[in-house]
């Protein structure tokens, strides 16, 4: 018998301190690494995109691969790629927590489109806010999470 899953997650996690420092200069290098880091353990980024203080991912992950671990090879490789291709941004980290949301197939092409439209987004509502409304959209308690 052959395992058949289906593990979407939307993922979003924050530069430490929320601090603006991915130019877009530096995004459009990291996008496609970040797809990479994902291809090369077995992942499917199905969409990236973010604004200078965070980043939105649509993976699809293997039956054998722990959230968690994806989250750790994704943030862990692609600081360690920024630390050494650009020394300039050695100050540059990411938060340690994540959020990530269980997505369904039925809302692939929406989150598709919301990740792709992330810089249009956030030039009407700031990064705290859609962290707020994405917690209350998938039952959690807002005013118990730490945003910071």
């Amino acid at each position: 018998m052959h395992t058949y899953t289906s593990s979407l997650f939307h993922c979003v996690f924050a530069t430490k301190n929320r601090a603006p420092s991915l130019r877009n200069d530096l995004r459009s290098r990291l996008w496609p690494y970040l797809g990479g880091i994902a291809r090369e353990n077995g992942m499917k980024a199905l969409a990236i995109g973010g604004a200078a203080d965070h980043v939105h991912i649509l993976l699809r992950l293997p039956a054998t691969m722990p959230l968690a671990k994806a989250l750790q090879l994704l943030k862990g490789n692609s600081s360690k790629w920024m630390h050494e291709t650009f020394p300039r941004l050695s100050h540059v980290a990411w938060q340690e927590g994540y959020g990530a949301f269980s997505i369904s197939v039925s809302g692939v092409d929406e989150t598709i489109a919301y990740i792709r439209n992330q810089e249009q987004h956030h030039r009407t509502r700031p990064f705290r806010d859609e962290v707020r409304a994405m917690l209350k959209r998938h039952g959690f308690n807002e005013q118990s999470a730490e945003l910071d």
